[in-house]
């Protein structure tokens, strides 16, 4: 029997390399976390593929909010995998809504088209819970030729959306990966796997530390200001542990 995997999110070139510390296979690099992840800076997204040698995966989102993009937002997509592509990134991250909540066939298309002229991976990100009808979504994304679905089973969390999970697994069928993500954390895994049969899971593992200055504004004396977050091995580790005590 296979072990369970984990997909680490990173924030910064750092936390990618706590994740492969801690035994995660495969990183998602992403920026602007708060807002469910933007797409990172090229120079980041080259750093981390410097430093890391398991598998790098990249958003490709231009802003937060929902997932119907204009033309421009469009184009600066595809301009982006075309940076991942050179950069060597083993995978893109991605997904198009139409403005009704189904999946926007034709541009995802375009984009998994483009993606796989560099022999990248493609996982349709959490906009699927956000379509209209998951197990239609489901059937269009294997369509598209996508590996994999980063899900929460429709709900703000993977371990509220755990029956849902289960049944998107079970119709897949293993035609396409459906990777649980969101609100996992080390001591929720193990009943997540229980319920659900996942094979492969996501998420940040973050500890929040304090910054380095010795010097702190009166005037600016924010706590967060000062301290960040930033993915733990040891929780990467303890995850991957728990998860795998089935």
């Amino acid at each position: 029997m296979k072990p369970i995997t984990l997909e680490a999110c990173a924030n910064s070139p750092q936390s990618a390399m706590e994740a492969q510390k801690g035994g995660a296979i495969r990183v998602e690099l992403c920026d602007n976390l708060g807002e469910g992840g933007t797409t990172p800076a090229l120079s980041q997204i080259e750093k981390t593929r410097e430093l890391i040698d398991i598998q790098l995966n990249t958003i490709i989102r231009p802003r937060g909010g929902d997932f119907l993009y204009s033309d421009i937002e469009f184009e600066t997509m595809k301009q982006d995998i075309h940076h991942c592509g050179k950069a060597k990134c083993d995978g893109v991250v991605f997904g198009i809504l139409n403005s009704d909540g189904s999946i926007d066939k034709k541009r995802n298309s375009e984009l998994v088209n483009l993606a796989r002229q560099y022999g990248m991976s493609i996982t349709f990100h959490r906009a699927f819970d956000r379509a209209n009808d998951l197990f239609q979504a489901l059937e269009d994304i294997i369509e598209l030729g996508c590996d994999r679905i980063l899900t929460s089973g429709g709900m703000q969390t993977a371990p509220e959306g755990a029956t849902v999970i289960k049944k998107l697994i079970e119709q897949a069928n293993g035609r396409i990966s459906i990777m649980p993500g969101g609100g996992i954390t080390e001591n929720n895994i193990y009943e997540l796997v229980k319920v659900t049969g996942l094979k492969e899971f996501h998420g940040s593992f973050r500890s929040k530390y304090k910054g380095k200055m010795k010097y702190i504004s009166s005037s600016f004396s924010d706590e967060e200001e000062y301290t960040l977050l930033q993915t733990n091995a040891e929780k990467v580790k303890k995850a991957i542990e728990n998860a795998n005590k089935i």
